[in-house]
């Protein structure tokens, strides 16, 4: 399966049953022959079999972050999404959040094809089919018709969970049930932040020429933070290192780092603010990282001096010197809570070898840009960080499909890296018996 395996049909133009069985052993095979401690095999990022398994067994299967509710502020607010073939509208509604399959009930056109706008009913623009907010059908009228039944055709709807402001989707019949137990993780951290009474500042969307692995993978690890020399500013150069694997020349820095994350502690204590890691990346369904950490300089926010990037605090925070909560949940998404702003960042696949990347700013609600803050400022460290990330990503893809490529070895700093290819390995696995 170096390359894709090309389908064979028969006269009507269906997929042969037996090549179709062919087809998933492959990928059953290619799971099973994973060597532990190294990358993946290149068909794992190359082949579209191998990505259209994904979309079925992750994407089709597990929790993923969607949006925040900043994104749609108001009852009719919407923002539409899509993962690989699935497309969703994500609709405000007065009860709180529905999310309804982007495909009308008449001939599969998309309902909405706007990527995010305010509506009262959904109108599909082909043949005018009318839903209401929950989806249900009520306009569809042609001439002639008599006994058609619109309770029979309402959009349909996948699963919706709000936490602490973050909008989760699940495409699933049945979703994994661990994701209550890993939002009581995860809540008493983000609520702080009130993600929910905050606005948003600015939505970079970049394409990256990548599989939708890579995206995770470059995020899993800092490694190549040298390549990051905006966020160097900020961010400690020993993070991701324990103390028997930090280099002399970055004993200083560690030392640094101690010094900070003890005074965190005491100011987190001092407000009621957890910070401890809690670290389950492929030790469960919904595998998570999370943790409160000190930043470089002030340690206020992502700016050159670590110093705040806007005047208004989160919530009901108190102080503006609490680092970055930092939280990463599988399979597609990673934030940075801070006390001035909120990042959110989630990965959309697209194809084999295409992910959106969709990076959003979120500011208190009554911050007024300009005054408050200046949003090239606010959004400058990790406006390259992104493009530099895409980089990397794409510098990546292109080896995979090389020829040449063979699976290397992950470094010890590199243990997230592995952590989430474990993660989907197992997951993989057990979607493909």
């Amino acid at each position: 399966m170096a390359q894709a395996v090309k389908t064979k049909t028969s006269s009507r133009g269906k997929v042969s049953p037996a090549r179709s069985e062919d087809q998933f052993a492959a990928v059953r095979t290619l799971f099973e022959n994973r060597r532990a401690g190294y990358s993946l095999d290149a068909p794992f990022y190359t082949d579209p079999e191998v990505f259209a398994a994904d979309m079925k067994g992750i994407f089709g299967q597990h929790w993923l972050f969607a949006a925040s509710l900043a994104e749609i502020p108001e009852p009719g607010d919407y923002v539409t999404i899509d993962y690989g073939p699935y497309s969703l509208i994500i609709l405000r509604t007065d009860e709180g959040v529905n999310a309804l399959h982007n495909v009308c009930r008449h001939r599969g056109a998309r309902v909405l094809t706007e990527p995010a706008g305010t509506t009262g009913n959904l109108v599909c623009g082909y043949h005018s089919w009318t839903y209401d907010t929950e989806g249900s059908l009520i306009h569809a009228s042609s001439p002639g018709e008599t006994n058609f039944d619109k309770a029979c055709f309402s959009l349909k709807r996948a699963h919706s969970r709000v936490v602490a402001g973050l909008v989760f989707v699940c495409l699933a019949a049945e979703p994994p049930a661990d994701f209550d137990e890993v939002s009581k993780i995860f809540e008493p951290y983000v609520a702080p932040h009130e993600i929910a009474n905050a606005k948003v500042a600015f939505q970079q969307e970049l394409i990256e020429e990548g599989n939708w692995k890579l995206v995770m993978e470059n995020n899993r690890e800092c490694y190549h933070c040298d390549g990051h020399p905006e966020l160097a500013c900020s961010l400690f150069p020993t993070w991701g290192l324990t103390e028997e694997l930090v280099p002399p020349h970055l004993e200083d820095a560690w030392q640094r780092n101690v010094t900070a994350e003890t005074a965190l502690q005491e100011r987190c204590n001092r407000y009621g603010l957890p910070y401890e890691v809690v670290e389950e990346l492929d030790t469960r369904i919904a595998g998570i990282r999370i943790s409160r950490e000190p930043l470089d300089g002030a340690g206020e926010s992502f700016s050159a001096t670590g110093r705040r990037l806007s005047k208004k605090l989160l919530g009901d925070l108190r102080d503006f010197r609490l680092g970055r909560c930092s939280m990463h949940l599988q399979p597609n998404c990673w934030f940075h809570l801070l006390s001035d702003h909120v990042i959110t960042f989630a990965a959309f696949p697209i194809n084999e070898h295409q992910t959106l990347v969709r990076t959003t700013w979120l500011v208190a609600d009554d911050a007024v840009e300009g005054v408050d803050y200046d949003l090239e400022s606010l959004t400058y460290t990790w406006k390259q960080t992104n493009v530099q990330d895409k980089n990397f990503v794409e510098m990546c893809q292109q080896g995979a499909a090389s020829p040449a490529y063979e699976p290397g070895p992950y470094m010890k700093s590199e243990y997230q890296v592995e952590a989430f290819i474990n993660w989907y390995t197992q997951r993989m696995q057990e979607h493909l018996g």
